[in-house]
């Protein structure tokens, strides 16, 4: 399908049009630092259904269309939220002898609008993740439903990302378009059918020679914008992760980790999960709900009987890495860390994922 451009002036009007059918959520500002006016931003809710939209407004729980900001720089949060939830319901039930349960199967049509590459590849991840052995229906239902339109980087995001050295710069798959940023708008690439209909409920021009080059001027610099971190080829990550298992450095890093799990929780690939039921207060019925969980935390591993078998930091700090350089790529084919630097962002203890692979490969 051949590319097309859109126009700066259009780009509300289309989040207007593809919010007729769908939900669209994409990155927003949420507030400028008064000390260095540096800019923070959030993934949100755009613009519901129009059958929604009125009353969502009234009570405040929507952005403008013309919030987006596809200048933003790292977000806390990836859109990875809206399709894997913190929390979750599974099954609803009743309590006695007929308990009567019902899977809960939360999805409506949503896009996700100015995905980077590096949070594509994570869903990609996630796609695969959930879509192995057994099947997880909540996750993939609202994965069906959604549509990603991928905004290409020029620059890396923040200081902390190496995402050129794990691979995510340049996803192949996960996306139903792509839009580069060039001069008066964006370069508008198709990659899936469902794109295509998203596409074409806008006018969009077909590109022309001029823009065409405008692409591969981007496409240069971009090349010339990021720069590899770690001083090995990322596929060799697992060996030395392999023979990295009794390696001082584990100690030396945990002695900084306070076990809070926030590197899990900002995370774009981590999928670990804990299930609880929550009954009414009449006692009349319950709910099967999943939230977030964190293999940080101290009681992550604990088992029948009060044994815990990764009772200390260290052998925690060093699951986390294996997870995400070996584990989930053996397991699902696509790589468990795509180089956001999230997790380095979100560490009170300072302590970098990058920087433990380059201390690891260092001490072998």
């Amino acid at each position: 399908m051949l590319p097309r451009v859109l126009k700066a002036e259009d780009l509300a009007g289309w989040v207007g049009a593809l919010a007729k059918d769908r939900r669209v959520a994409g990155p927003v500002l949420k507030e400028t630092s008064v000390s260095d006016r540096s800019e923070k931003f959030a993934w949100e809710i755009l613009r519901e259904p129009d059958v929604a939209t009125a009353k969502s407004r009234r009570a405040g729980t929507l952005a403008e269309p013309g919030d987006l900001r596809l200048d933003y720089g790292l977000t806390v949060l990836g859109p990875k939220k809206f399709l894997w939830p913190p929390r979750e319901a599974l099954v609803t039930y009743r309590l006695g002898g007929d308990p009567q349960p019902e899977a809960v199967l939360e999805h409506e049509p949503m896009v996700l609008f100015g995905v980077h590459p590096c949070d594509v590849t994570a869903i990609a991840t996630l796609d695969a993740a959930f879509g192995k052995d057994v099947p997880d229906p909540h996750y993939l239902a609202r994965r069906a439903d959604t549509a990603v339109v991928m905004l290409d980087c020029e620059k890396p995001c923040d200081e902390t990302s190496f995402c050129l050295d794990m691979g995510s710069l340049y996803p192949e798959t996960g996306y139903d378009l792509a839009l580069t940023p060039i001069e008066g708008g964006w370069f508008v690439e198709t990659k899936t059918e469902l794109g295509k209909r998203l596409r074409d409920l806008v006018k969009m021009r077909e590109a022309k020679k001029g823009d065409l080059a405008a692409r591969q001027e981007f496409a240069e610099r971009k090349r010339a914008g990021f720069h590899l971190k770690l001083p090995f080829d990322v596929r060799y990550l697992p060996e030395i992760l392999d023979e990295s298992y009794d390696s001082l450095v584990w100690e030396a890093i945990a002695r900084r980790c306070f076990s809070c799990g926030s590197c899990n929780t900002t995370c774009p690939t981590c999928y670990c999960w804990d299930v609880a039921d929550v009954i009414a207060e009449d006692l009349g019925s319950g709910t099967r709900v999943r939230r977030y969980d964190s293999c940080q935390l101290d009681p992550f591993a604990e088992v029948a009987g009060g044994e815990n078998f990764r009772e200390h930091r260290a052998s925690r700090l060093r699951h986390r890495m294996y997870r995400k350089g070996k584990f989930i790529l053996e397991q699902t084919g696509r790589v468990g860390c795509v180089g956001c630097g999230r997790c380095e962002r979100a560490c009170v203890a300072a302590i970098s994922i990058k920087d433990t692979f380059v201390q690891i490969a260092g001490d072998r």
